[in-house]
């Protein structure tokens, strides 16, 4: 495994991260049994991985991390979220500090740890002013309840702003061999500021690992069916010739389909770490070979093709 330093903080991220929202199960990806929940994030620490990413929003992930994560806490940078809430069916946000309070104490007592190494501002709340919400957490920063703040899904125009308080260490966006240039102005503001950056989605829930020969037949409240758009139809179709470039690569360098996808991601200027969801040990291994796989820059434009 290799290892990034986290923008200017003094965190050295490992190159590929563990996504937990699959671990919490529930209707965006099915049960996922505590066992082999236990056997991918054992799996992920001994191969180097340090980084492990969850939410509230994620089932009963932060839960299951919390079981598993006792007597090896000290080995992981622990990223969770705030900022998303569920209303019976449906998602809402709020940021209101109230909100933001009650999630985090939550949160550090569903994870069992009395801090957490990245608090990530999941979406924004369009009632709550940003500057508010950074100055709820750079006091909980001061409390020691966190270590660094993070935001994700952040339009460039008010990122742009973030970055000039001086409160942000990192950003957190969907970057894929499917969506290659959505995040290349976050990445620009992130390289000027110098902001760590962790990418997500980066498998688009697992279509880049070559697994899906037709379209699956998913259920509705299926994450891979409202989240990621390239399991439909004509996206579908398209993605199949990336995904072909995707096995033609990880044939010549003897690795796995998501390692050679996500050493692409990592081949991107600013990119810090990115995370990948697993639910069982063998997938943590084949997405951890890609620290170590370098693709050239002919073999990273013929993936674009």
């Amino acid at each position: 495994m290799h290892y990034r330093r986290l923008g200017k903080t003094d965190l050295q991220l490992s190159t590929v991260g563990l996504g937990g929202w699959a671990l919490g199960g529930a209707t965006d990806w099915g049960d996922t049994p505590f066992a082999e929940a236990q056997s991918a994030v054992q799996a992920a620490l001994d191969a180097g991985i340090n980084v492990i990413d969850t939410a509230p929003i994620y089932g009963s992930s932060e839960e299951v991390l919390g079981r598993i994560l006792q007597g090896r806490r000290q080995e992981v940078i622990l990223a969770t979220k705030c900022g998303l809430v569920k209303n019976g069916s449906w998602t809402d946000h709020d940021l209101r500090p109230q909100t933001i309070t009650a999630q985090l104490e939550t949160s550090l007592r569903l994870l069992q740890t009395d801090f957490i190494d990245i608090y990530f501002v999941h979406y924004l709340d369009p009632q709550i002013p940003w500057q508010s919400v950074l100055e709820s957490l750079a006091q909980f920063k001061k409390q020691g309840k966190i270590r660094h703040i993070g935001v994700c899904n952040i339009p460039p125009e008010i990122l742009a702003q973030m970055a000039q308080t001086g409160l942000i260490d990192c950003v957190q966006d969907e970057l894929s061999l499917l969506h290659p240039h959505k995040a290349a102005p976050v990445l620009e503001i992130c390289r000027a500021h110098q902001l760590g950056f962790v990418a997500y989605g980066s498998l688009c829930g697992g279509i880049l690992s070559g697994k899906y020969k037709r379209v699956p037949n998913l259920r509705r409240a299926d994450a891979r069916n409202y989240f990621y758009k390239c399991y439909r139809d004509d996206a579908f179709v398209q993605a199949q010739s990336t995904v072909k470039h995707v096995q033609e690569l990880s044939a010549q360098h003897h690795t796995s389909c998501t390692a050679v996808a996500l050493a692409w991601v990592l081949a991107q200027p600013g990119v810090t770490c990115a995370l990948a969801g697993a639910r069982r040990a063998e997938q943590v291994l084949q997405n951890a070979q890609a620290a170590d796989v370098y693709l050239s820059a002919e073999e990273l434009c013929t993936l674009l093709k």
